[in-house]
């Protein structure tokens, strides 16, 4: 469902613009994925492996290189 709405966009932006807002919310996501750790106080490597399993499931649904 999500996977629709990111091809439409690079589609409509084109990709270089696509791939620069891209990389903008990939940093968000991180941070936000640092934010939730600190908060519930999840060790570095834990935090370190969601980020890495958010990022396979990005290559996963083909939004990454």
């Amino acid at each position: 469902m999500f996977a629709v709405f990111v091809v439409l966009t690079r589609n409509y932006l084109g990709q270089a613009k696509f791939n620069q807002v891209r990389g903008k919310l990939i940093v968000l996501h991180t941070q936000a994925i640092t934010y939730f750790c600190d908060r519930f106080g999840i060790d570095r490597m834990t935090r370190q492996n969601l980020i890495r399993l958010a990022h396979a499931n990005g290559k996963r649904l083909g939004l990454l290189s």
